[in-house]
């Protein structure tokens, strides 16, 4: 611990070297570099900071729309189109099932749907046993999969491959459809074993 505090103060009067070099440099003035770390700290606070460091820019509208895509339990965020199982199957196979196995069973990134094995002592958590909401399959499938390509799907096929997971795992049959509209209905089963936390006495944290 002693060797990491001295390693950040370390790394800090490198900063303040740096500082102090770009400051001189551009007639802003310079400041006294010390041992002390209270004093070290106090220098940094002090220092004539520019408004601006010159990089990046302003994101457009575009861009942040692109990237604001999250979906909440109630389904806002869910964008128009439609899902069904058995499109989902035919595009799991091609997309996902290098990672997730085989009907969603088993592959290197862990299994998505239930699988009886007289090995394990306790079920792998999955869709059908673990996760609270359905509507975030699609939010997690949009935003993260397929994991070499993420956000590469478009919003149908997102449809399509939540509602064959859905399916899967015994949560809706074969011949519904979900959008917009019916996803954030479905009613997850490990939905009422999560709780909000409402305990007293400590830091609450809202």
């Amino acid at each position: 611990m002693k060797n990491y505090g001295y390693s950040v103060y370390l790394i800090g009067a490198l900063v303040l070297v740096i500082f102090d070099s770009c400051f001189q440099a551009n007639g802003k003035g310079s400041f006294r570099l010390t041992s002390s770390k209270t004093e070290l700290v106090a220098q940094i606070d002090t220092l004539p900071w520019p408004a601006s460091f010159g990089f990046g820019r302003l994101a457009s509208q575009a861009e942040i729309t692109r990237l604001d895509i999250d979906v909440r339990p109630d389904g806002k965020g869910l964008p128009a189109g439609e899902g069904k199982p058995a499109t989902g199957k035919m595009i799991f196979a091609v997309k996902c099932a290098a990672c997730h196995g085989v009907g969603g069973v088993g592959g290197p990134s862990g299994s998505l749907v239930s699988s009886i094995s007289a090995t394990k002592k306790r079920p792998e958590k999955i869709i059908g046993n673990y996760w609270p909401y359905a509507t975030t399959v699609f939010d997690y499938i949009r935003r993260a999969m397929p994991f070499s390509e993420p956000g590469s799907l478009t919003n149908e096929e997102v449809y399509h491959l939540t509602a064959y997971l859905l399916n899967a795992n015994g949560i809706i049959d074969e011949k519904t459809f979900i959008d917009a509209k019916t996803l954030p209905k479905v009613v997850m089963p490990a939905q009422k074993l999560f709780v909000s936390d409402d305990r007293k006495g400590g830091p609450e944290i809202k």
